[in-house]
């Protein structure tokens, strides 16, 4: 009995980080669409919320109006909007998203690897 108890609070918690993982790469990707020009709407009627509920969740996707193309993000889960934009807007998009990417690496890059040993067997972590 005990163990299904702490199977069961064990998968409580994972649940619960994954979610807040979740929620945090959503607020990240939210971010980088309001830096690039989207702009966000409220789902503030049960329709709208409706509507963002059926669309793809937290993913950029294209839309064709009238032979020009939109971008829309939808999350129902968190904030409970929709981020739309324009061709432009979603070619601001990649490239913030394309030199995030970048900087991150360069970050990881500047790790002085000799200051850290060896993994205790000789060789260093580098190797």
């Amino acid at each position: 009995m005990i163990k299904k108890i702490i199977a069961i609070m064990t998968a409580g918690i994972l649940l619960t980080g994954c979610a807040a993982i979740e929620k945090s790469n959503a607020m990240d990707t939210e971010r980088l669409l309001a830096a690039s020009g989207f702009k966000m709407k409220l789902a503030n009627t049960p329709e709208k919320l409706a509507n963002i509920t059926a669309m793809t969740q937290r993913t950029v996707v294209p839309h064709d109006k009238n032979g020009t193309v939109y971008y829309a993000y939808a999350d129902a889960e968190f904030c409970k909007c929709i981020y739309l934009g324009t061709e432009q807007n979603y070619q601001q998009y990649e490239k913030i998203a394309v030199e995030r990417n970048i900087a991150q690496m360069n970050e990881n890059a500047a790790v002085n690897w000799n200051a850290w040993g060896t993994w205790g067997d000789g060789r260093y972590y580098y190797e």
